[in-house]
């Protein structure tokens, strides 16, 4: 028939054994690509490998492959081009597939070569057509699909039972699942094998936080995102080779989300999230905080004295800063009575004085008490407190709207008509509930105050 071409799709099932869990950091130290058409075995490529690293002993004692097998084998620059003309043209087939393929990958790219193929994880592919069962780990596939598995954590061994797996998935897909997954870029391939795809099919497609949690259901991960499945679903695209990375994808087994009515209210919501529950995987929020904070005790004179300490958990501070010498210029301000009611501040007047927090005070004790409560007062008094109400209401519910509380995050609602309410601070504290407070929450409620989707009004006591 004219116009009708045949496109044969060709598999390599690959399987690696590594001196670790990430490609980074970590060599290969065996490697076996099994060919096949689709319907057989087509052939097998299989060598050790120098990855020119001491092996750990776990790893020799999981493999039984030991520095001593490897010292002779070739590097994987010496067998690249091999691997990468086996691998070029067909379906990088493995179990738990972005574990072998970034490994791959990424000694292939040190190598000069960039491999770009299609992949599928038999992991995933198993859960889908053979739905049900206890587990899907190599060895318990195998033991459910009754296929033989011998020379079990070597690369060649796994690398014929996973091959063995394939047949039986290619045999029992009966509902071209195989075919849907290598449709485009499928995004199923790149996510964590253990993460059941109706999960991310159940997510809204509004903003919220999603949670990724370990197979104990702790949480390990929380984000934030405008379009939660779509989101969730292009997390892992990016395959790299890192131990994070990695770490991530083996210890993702479930997801749970909270829907928000706004991405400022989700970026509200992650950072407390982050903050309270500390995960494992989460760095960007970790370090973003002020670590200083000025604090004002009484002395053995009676005298009030102002410091600058790292922040305590449990005693707000007056005033917060990034570093100490910021707290330590503030307080010679204060002293100087640069900042109390009436009195402008310049950030370069006391540039050079020399922070003296003990020495002699020129004055009475209580005149010098009342200058610096005073000064505390006026910090206190001239922190704003205001609300911010999104223009636009969300679907059926209203506002969100967040309030201010002098400079500190108060909490954040859905109100069906906030513009009518009075300005008066008590009012709005009674519609909001209190939730947690930090840096970062203030600086995205200032930064967003500037913009045309808020609206800010000042509130009084």
């Amino acid at each position: 028939m004219r116009g009708f071409s045949y496109i044969r799709i060709v598999y390599a099932i690959v399987d690696i054994e590594t001196t670790g869990g990430f490609a980074t950091g970590n060599g290969i130290t065996e490697i076996a690509i099994v060919l096949h058409d689709g319907k057989e075995i087509e052939g097998c490529y299989h060598t050790l490998v120098n990855p020119f690293m001491v092996i750990p002993r776990y790893i020799v004692a999981l493999t039984g492959i030991t520095n001593e097998m490897v010292s002779e084998a070739p590097s994987f620059t010496e067998i690249g081009e091999t691997i990468y003309g086996l691998l070029k043209d067909r379906v990088f087939v493995a179990h738990n597939v972005n574990f072998d393929y970034s490994f791959v990958k990424h000694h292939l790219n040190n190598c000069g070569f960039i491999l770009n193929t299609r992949k599928l994880c038999t992991v995933r592919l198993a859960r889908k057509i053979f739905p049900g069962l206890a587990s899907y780990s190599l060895g318990n596939l195998c033991r459910s699909l009754e296929v033989t598995i011998t020379d079990r954590h070597r690369a060649k061994g796994d690398a014929l039972a996973t091959a063995e797996v394939f047949n039986k998935i290619i045999r029992g897909d009966n509902n071209s699942v195989v075919a849907a997954m290598l449709k485009g870029r499928n995004a199923e391939q790149f996510l964590p094998p253990h993460m059941p795809c109706e999960e991310i099919d159940k997510l809204p497609e509004k903003p919220g936080v999603y949670y990724f949690e370990n197979q104990k259901k702790e949480i390990i991960y929380v984000g934030k995102a405008i379009n939660l499945r779509k989101r969730v679903r292009s997390h892992f695209s990016n395959n790299d080779g890192s131990k994070r990375k990695q770490e991530l994808l083996r210890n993702v087994y479930h997801l749970s989300y909270k829907e928000c009515s706004s991405e400022l209210m989700a970026l509200i919501l992650e950072s407390q999230e982050i903050r309270q529950r500390w995960p494992l995987y989460n760095r960007s929020q970790k370090k973003y905080h002020h670590k200083y904070g000025l604090y004002c005790y009484e002395d053995s004179r009676g005298l009030l004295q102002l410091v600058i300490e790292q922040k305590k958990v449990n005693l707000p501070a007056i005033y917060t800063f990034n570093a100490i010498i910021e707290g330590q210029a503030y307080i010679r301000k204060i002293k100087a009575g640069k900042i109390a009611p009436g009195k402008v501040t310049n950030d370069t007047e006391m540039e050079g004085d020399k922070p003296d927090f003990l020495s002699t005070v020129p004055e009475s004790a209580e005149s010098y008490n009342k200058r610096i409560l005073d000064s505390i007062e006026h910090i206190s008094l001239s922190l704003p407190s205001f609300v911010l109400i999104e223009n636009r209401p969300s679907e059926n519910e209203g506002h969100a709207v967040y309030l201010m509380e002098k400079g500190r995050f108060y909490g954040m609602t859905i109100l069906p008509d906030p513009f009518k309410m009075p300005l008066a601070l008590e009012c709005w504290k009674h519609n909001i509930p209190p939730s947690a407070d930090n840096d970062y929450i203030r600086g995205l409620l200032f930064q967003h105050a500037e913009k045309n989707f808020y609206t800010r009004l000042n509130l009084h006591e």
